[in-house]
């Protein structure tokens, strides 16, 4: 028995031989690592980094765009106090259909939370990581954070512990999340002039005093960037996230890259801003605006030749669950984990994961062999596309069932993850919704095709008036392998003359939106 949280470590092994008979179905067998681009937030195989780095970064979704594939992460809702106050955020508001830093629908002890923790690792054996995110920030309530991860590594080590913060208090505990073996750390870094952050952040509190205006944002920085010092020092990875905001600090972030590269950063995350007046944030109030996905896109692309970039960021709640993209957390509200008989068994879950494994290498093998089709193509032909996906790295999501899309570059080199597009649902209880399926094709304009595991008539026939060709007939497989098979046929057509190649920019963006709403 677990003295503290009286919890059994025994339980029936999970059916592995359904998981293993889907993995023997992909006839994949073993890869040699990598891409061979050292890109850690995109692609990064175990040849592509040192092993010490492979082995913490392996099976962590957030900071391995292969990974969020195959292996969940949750979140534990221990603190609430914060010790800034930024203007794009208010802890107050919850929706359960809210996806947004900050928000829970309920605060937990550190034993509650432990115990969820259990309960969600028996439950969804490639869960692997857990973080402490708020809603406020974890370091502002040290006591409740550092006890949520003594009673973690005690019942559970093999979950990867990791921490997410506004930085003021980092340089004071980095020596106590060196001791609880933390070595994923997550900075929020907006700005590195106190000029630019006397825009985002009204004021701090430090050292039991409240500072304001240029004055806070000074000891902000300044205490962020000694933190990210401490962090590099000791070998723990460091993730640092920065929310693009245009009009204050978009251009800015440019500058934020070189100097957290500068000092050790190992990802840099560039998030779109959340401003919906309904959310009672300052920048929802003010109507201040947040990037189009076109913005955010370019703004990566020119910070990436600096350092790796995350691009598969999904701006979790503070009390998230499973792969990034869903959330389960309702099916683990408190009442809900108390009444259950939660047992933990080390060997099942790594049997399971194991199997996980066997099935990322066959989407690595698959892609690789893809990729052989392409040896000796040259072209400068671009493009992207839309994929539809449960996860797994395949297209097996229906096109009305999809609430995103991920989106993938296209070209003679691969295919790369770029980003992904939030959309409304267009099946909303069996039927159709033309005003939705208008905003689908508008959040993905600026794609060629959109990859679905199966679509309808009438969305089809507006996708093709819009310009996206409606891709169904790789339902099913692999995702990076498809779109390589899919670009090899479409350089095929552009060089014998039968399609000529359109760039699709702002232009046909807005063509194509207009073309929707007519059609709708």
């Amino acid at each position: 028995m677990l003295n503290e949280l009286n919890i059994e470590v025994s339980t029936p092994p999970p059916d592995l031989d359904a998981v293993l008979q889907q993995v023997a179905e992909h006839k994949g067998c073993g890869t040699e690592g990598g891409s061979g681009k050292a890109s850690c937030g995109s692609g990064a195989g175990e040849n592509d980094l040192p092993q010490e780095i492979w082995d913490k970064v392996k099976n962590h979704p957030c900071y391995s765009e292969e990974a969020h594939h195959h292996y969940a992460r949750m979140h534990v809702a221990v603190a609430p106090a914060c010790n800034i106050q930024c203007n794009y955020c208010n802890r107050k508001y919850d929706c359960a259909n809210e996806s947004r830093p900050g928000v829970v629908s309920e605060k937990l002890s550190p034993e509650t939370a432990a115990k969820k923790v259990l309960a969600v690792a028996s439950t969804i054996p490639q869960m692997t990581v857990l973080g402490i995110a708020g809603p406020g920030d974890p370091l502002a309530n040290p006591e409740k954070t550092f006890k949520t991860f003594e009673l973690i590594a005690k019942t559970a080590p093999d979950i990867k512990l990791c921490v997410s913060t506004n930085g003021l208090a980092l340089p004071d505990h980095v020596e106590e999340l060196s001791k609880y073996n933390i070595d994923h750390v997550t900075i929020t870094i907006n700005m590195i002039d106190p000029e630019v952050g006397a825009k985002i952040y009204p004021w701090v509190y430090y050292k039991k005093k409240r500072y304001t205006g240029v004055e806070a944002a000074k000891i902000l920085t300044d205490r962020q960037l000694l933190g990210l010092e401490m962090l590099t020092e000791r070998g723990i990875l460091s993730k640092i996230n920065s929310v693009m905001i245009p009009g204050v600090n978009d251009k800015h972030l440019v500058e934020v890259n070189k100097a957290v590269k500068s000092r050790g950063a190992f990802l840099h995350n560039i998030m779109p801003l959340i401003s919906a007046p309904e959310h009672g944030t300052v920048f929802g109030l003010t109507g201040q605006r947040g990037p189009t996905a076109q913005e955010l896109k370019a703004l990566q692309d020119s910070c990436e030749g600096e350092m790796n970039m995350m691009r598969h960021c999904r701006q979790c709640r503070a009390d998230a669950v499973g792969l990034l993209g869903e959330d389960r957390s309702a099916e683990f509200t408190t009442d809900k984990i108390m009444e259950m008989e939660v047992s933990y068994d080390l060997e099942s879950r790594k049997a399971y994961q194991d199997a996980v494994e066997i099935e990322r290498l066959a989407v690595s093998a698959a892609k690789k062999s893809e990729m052989e089709t392409l040896a000796g193509e040259h072209s400068d032909i671009s493009m992207l596309i839309a994929v539809a996906t449960k996860g797994g790295g395949k297209v097996n999501e229906h096109f009305g069932h999809a609430n995103e899309f991920q989106v993938y570059e296209l070209t003679t080199g691969g295919a790369k993850f770029v980003g992904h597009r939030r959309v409304d649902l267009y099946c909303q209880g069996g039927y159709g919704e033309e005003e939705s399926l208008s905003t689908v094709i508008r959040a993905i304009n600026d794609c060629h095709a959109v990859f679905v595991a199966k679509i309808g008539g009438c969305p089809k026939n507006d996708l093709k008036t819009a310009g996206i060709d409606p891709v169904d007939q790789y339902a099913g497989e692999f995702i990076e392998q498809s779109a390589i098979a899919y670009f090899k046929a479409y350089l095929d057509k552009v060089k014998s003359g039968e399609i000529e190649h359109v760039v699709r920019g702002d232009a046909q963006i807005r063509q194509g939106a207009l073309m929707a709403s007519s059609a709708a």
